[in-house]
């Protein structure tokens, strides 16, 4: 066998796993979408004025890092959905666990998948830093907005 031999007989098994995973990319970029534009609102709608203390300040940003937060769980939990579903795993704690691993890209590699299954992991570790992106920015854009009036306040 050389090396082309083997290239046309993965192909099938790689076209299959993006078939698989990028509806639930899709999937995970609108439920970022959603969270992201409903934490930045929430922010805006609930921003305390200049000078009204520090809780009343910063709850809403700690809301919206707490409903970023849950977006991210809900996820990896879709994604932990997939393999079960897919028969990758047994139980729902390591089809969670390997799905967090994944989308982290912490990459610990102690549970992997099947042969043809394999390539799920990559694909859901390039959604994940994509959404945890998402998250950051929408973060600097309410930091930024937290952070414009005590510019403003402070003559600068």
């Amino acid at each position: 066998g050389d090396g082309a031999g083997r290239l046309v007989e993965g192909t099938p098994m790689t076209l299959t796993n993006f078939l698989i995973g990028l509806p639930l990319m899709l999937l995970c970029l609108v439920v970022q979408v959603a969270a992201a534009y409903w934490c930045v609102r929430h922010y805006v709608r609930h921003a305390a004025p200049v000078g009204h203390g520090l809780l009343r300040g910063v709850a809403p940003l700690i809301v919206a890092t707490v409903a970023l937060l849950a977006g991210t769980l809900l996820q990896i939990a879709l994604w932990g959905g997939l393999f079960l579903w897919l028969g990758e795993f047994a139980q729902p704690y390591d089809a969670i666990y390997h799905s967090a691993v994944n989308f982290t890209s912490l990459g610990y590699g102690d549970i992997v998948m099947s042969r043809e299954r394999r390539l799920l992991g990559p694909l859901e570790a390039a959604n994940g830093m994509l959404m945890l992106g998402l998250s950051a920015a929408a973060l600097m854009a309410i930091v930024q907005h937290m952070i414009a009036p005590l510019r403003e306040a402070a003559g600068g």
